[in-house]
């Protein structure tokens, strides 16, 4: 199996192993970082495992090519995502500044997460990698960073960009500049997008990304 076919699971087993919890059968990062889970396989007693790291009022999201079925006293929604890497790189000159991101622009990247919904982040989120920003009289308008980290690959994600500020390229720009470093280090970037949002997967493919995979993205809760 491709690493990228369960990308969760590939990447705590491997670079980002120091934020495993669980055990054997089902890991997951901490629940401030990241709401996502995997398991060794697709075995009900794994997924048995999987969903007793659910955390009380709170949920856990699968990423990958087949996830297992939810076990009893689990509701699930599914939908589904492409998943793309990118195979040609096509620059896109940042023509504004390019800030690094860090612990003392958490509240601000939360917040931006929040309004515009790039997919799950929590207040540690920004934790799993690194993240640049553009800002306007000192506000945060507008990031991207990294997410799972495997061998040879590396998640591009939280691409945001305020309601107010958007139509100005600033997305894109930041994509190739966090997409950039990676190849420059020796990973090829990857992303995930939801199927149905034709305005993104538009722009990545523009950007150089083809689809890789058809993945789902289930998410559990307790009851």
């Amino acid at each position: 199996m491709h690493l990228l076919d369960r990308p969760i699971w590939s990447a705590l087993e491997t670079r980002q192993a120091h934020y495993a919890q669980g055990d054997a059968m089902a890991r997951r990062f901490p629940a401030d970082v990241s709401p996502f889970v995997a398991g060794r396989d697709g075995s009900r007693a794994v997924a048995e495992a999987m969903a007793r790291l659910i955390p009380e009022a709170d949920d856990v999201s699968l990423l990958e090519v087949s996830p297992p079925e939810a076990p009893a006293g689990v509701s699930e929604t599914r939908k589904l995502c492409l998943q793309m890497v990118w195979e040609r790189l096509a620059p896109v000159e940042a023509i504004f500044s390019v800030d690094e991101l860090g612990e003392s622009d958490a509240a601000e990247m939360l917040a931006l997460a929040l309004l515009t919904k790039p997919g799950p982040f929590r207040a540690r989120t920004y934790t799993m990698g690194r993240f640049v920003g553009v800002r306007e009289d000192g506000k945060l308008i507008a990031m991207a960073g990294e997410r799972m980290h495997m061998p040879g690959y590396r998640e591009i994600s939280a691409v945001c960009t305020h309601p107010e500020f958007r139509g100005r390229g600033l997305g894109a720009a930041l994509m190739s500049v966090v997409g950039t470093r990676m190849m420059q280090e020796g990973d090829q970037p990857f992303l995930h997008s939801y199927a149905d949002n034709a305005g993104a997967v538009a722009l990545y493919r523009k950007l150089g990304f083809v689809v890789r995979a058809e993945v789902l993205h289930a998410v559990w809760r307790r009851g």
